[in-house]
């Protein structure tokens, strides 16, 4: 009788259903993977029966297989939120120790500086060396971020990248020698903030004498600062003592490219295109000198141009907040302008990630089907990219699944017919005398 076959194909539509709730249910959880269910039919083998007259008895339910494609990645007003564009799992570590997987990124940030998800469980990755700054490589760790002040860097170099007139006057310095309250005196002038030991920053101004327009042709480079003139650090006598000393002078070649650069007394060659300055302490810090480096400066017929113009200090700053970048590279943020590397988010992927094992919270373990972990950066073998400001959503189609739970509804009702028609068939047996 079809009694067996009926109910079977009862059980199949009814385990369909579930699924089908379970992804309708979920359409709208976060990184959510839709199951499908996956059937087989069901053969009674005897011996001594021909193939061609083997009846099937039923279908049962071989798995119920999670379908891990790429959900779409919609923005999100939370820095902690993660998505992964591609493949590759975040990996996480409960109160316990043991490693979960999830592809949901919604994080929070702890008070002792944890990046933990809903369930409470650590985000892990790379830490950065304290030393060098640079992302430390081995075996992931949960991420736990320093939330304390950055601390000054005094400035140990100035970089300049400018273009002087070649058509401007030559300066006659015993009619005009420099002052910085004289604009005829020089020709140019530039400034930047620089930082001492203490985080405390101070205005360097930076003037421009042309001395020579013969080849090679000479500027004279003076500096201001605090209310102070800056000598040059060369280590020369002073040649005139109660007259401003340029900190060097530049040369440049008749085709406007840098030659040398020479220390205040003119004769000194100093390495490289580039002036050392010595600034005396200020405000209780120390004495601090650094270079300007001017490798690159042109003197061609246009006008003075400042193309670049920066330095390598800063003072003291809080964080304010975070960022995660595509390569996971979590970027703190100071309140100073500055930012750095304070750790890096691993992901994670499987050879046959089908061989998870769903645990609820949106996270899977690994098994033996699955494989072992492959745990790597971002952006590098397989592994996806992180977005910041961002959420996977579900990868459930809302529409497929309403017409598919339509289906396994008429198909339950079709096996419940069979039981039926077997019944009254039964029915009519019982009945004949």
């Amino acid at each position: 009788m079809g009694f067996q076959q009926g109910l079977s194909g009862l059980k199949a539509a009814s385990t369909s259903l579930d699924v089908i709730g379970n992804n309708v249910a979920n359409a709208s959880t976060v990184g959510f993977k839709q199951g499908q269910a996956q059937f087989s039919d069901i053969y009674s083998m005897t011996m001594h029966t021909a193939a061609s007259n083997q009846v099937g008895i039923g279908v049962s339910v071989m798995r119920v297989q999670q379908q891990f494609t790429q959900g779409n990645v919609t923005p999100s007003a939370n820095s902690l939120d993660l998505a992964i564009n591609g493949n590759g799992f975040f990996r996480f570590q409960d109160e316990l120790g043991s490693v979960l997987y999830s592809r949901n990124g919604q994080l929070e940030l702890t008070k002792e500086g944890y990046l933990v998800n809903g369930a409470n469980h650590k985000l892990t990755g790379f830490p950065v060396d304290p030393n060098t700054g640079l992302v430390a490589s081995g075996a992931a760790t949960v991420i736990q971020l320093s939330t304390e002040y950055i601390e000054p860097k005094i400035t140990s170099q100035v970089t300049s990248l400018l273009n002087f007139d070649s058509r401007e006057d030559v300066i006659d310095q015993t009619t005009h020698p420099f002052d910085v309250n004289d604009p005829l005196s020089y020709n140019d002038a530039t400034a930047i903030d620089v930082y001492d030991s203490l985080g405390n920053m101070h205005v360097l101004q930076t003037f421009y004498v042309r001395t020579t327009d013969t080849m090679p042709s000479t500027w004279a480079v003076y500096a201001y600062a605090d209310g102070l003139y800056i000598g040059d650090t060369a280590g020369v006598a002073d040649p005139n003592p109660g007259v401003v000393n340029p900190i060097g002078y530049l040369r440049f070649n008749d085709y406007g490219q840098p030659q040398d650069a020479y220390a205040s007394d003119g004769s000194t060659l100093l390495p490289g295109f580039q002036l050392s300055v010595e600034i005396p302490a200020m405000a209780g810090a120390a004495d601090f000198d650094f270079t300007i480096d001017y490798t690159g400066t042109t003197q061609y017929g246009s006008n003075f141009a400042v193309n670049d113009n920066q330095q390598d200090g800063y003072a003291s700053g809080r964080l304010t907040g975070f960022t995660v970048d595509p390569y996971g590279n979590v970027l703190g943020r100071y309140s100073n302008g500055e930012a750095k590397v304070l750790a890096q988010v691993c992901l994670v992927a499987f050879r046959n990630p089908n061989g998870l094992n769903p645990v609820g919270d949106n996270e899977w373990v690994e098994t033996l089907e699955s494989g072992a972990p492959i745990i790597g950066s971002p952006l590098t073998a397989s592994l996806g990219q992180i977005n910041d400001y961002s959420i996977e959503e579900s990868n459930v189609d809302l529409t497929e699944e309403l017409v598919d739970m339509i289906v396994a509804q008429r198909v339950y009702q079709a096996n419940a017919q069979t039981i039926k028609t077997q019944d009254a068939i039964l029915q009519t047996l019982v009945s004949m005398r």
